[in-house]
């Protein structure tokens, strides 16, 4: 998957999307939107993601990230999320956003990294992580019989787009419910997520929520 143009199949997928007659409300089609079981890992990174997709995708937000280690911090999270979908579905920004909110086990995610605790990141832990959230997506995603499943990961920039979509091709291999290949951090995408993030008010988090990147943004701070 090396050179796969993540964001031009994307594109293409969108596109034939809209040929379909899918389009949004107000649109022509009489065919339903396809569903999409999107996970998120935070409303700043959903807002570009989610006003980017709701003309094409009926989207259920799954709210999935046992990584974050601190309870506050969570429900921090949460909260901002469904603030922000309330407020696209209030501006009726494309078809309504739905959000569920997956179980909270933070011994889910220091089980997959114990051994890696060292690992700088991006490396191998993060991968594992990765897998996690998005093992749970995909196998919910097929329960629930959803078009697609996808990830918010992908428009950061300290994420590594390859790598998560080569675990959601595999997952949707395995597990039997088509994959959203994306890049979201293309065409200007994270930068419009700091935007909306500003628009909204929203709390930009300034590490992805696991005790050891919290512990390496304490070490930054430390070096000034």
């Amino acid at each position: 998957m090396n050179k796969v143009n993540f964001q031009r199949e994307l594109e293409k997928l969108l596109e034939s999307i809209s040929g379909n007659g899918a389009e949004g409300p107000g649109g022509a089609a009489e065919n339903r939107p396809p569903r999409l079981f999107l996970h998120s890992c935070c409303a700043p990174c959903s807002s570009y993601v989610l006003e980017y997709l709701c003309p094409y995708f009926s989207i259920t937000v799954f709210y999935y990230n046992p990584n974050i280690s601190e309870w506050e911090e969570y429900r921090r999270r949460v909260e901002e999320q469904k603030r922000l979908i309330a407020a696209y579905n209030e501006e009726g920004r494309g078809y309504p956003i739905r959000i569920e909110e997956g179980d909270y086990d933070p011994a889910l995610f220091f089980d997959r990294a114990k051994g890696y605790e060292d690992c700088p990141e991006g490396g191998e832990r993060c991968l594992r992580c990765f897998d996690l959230r998005l093992r749970e997506t995909a196998r919910r995603a097929a329960l629930g019989g959803y078009d697609f499943f996808g990830t918010t990961l992908t428009i950061s920039p300290l994420k590594n787009a390859e790598a998560l979509n080569r675990i959601g091709a595999g997952l949707a291999e395995e597990l039997g419910v088509p994959w959203l290949m994306s890049d979201f951090k293309k065409k200007d995408g994270y930068r419009r997520s700091v935007e909306l993030s500003a628009r909204y008010g929203l709390y930009r988090q300034d590490y992805c929520g696991c005790a050891f990147s919290k512990a390496e943004r304490e070490r930054g701070r430390r070096r000034g």
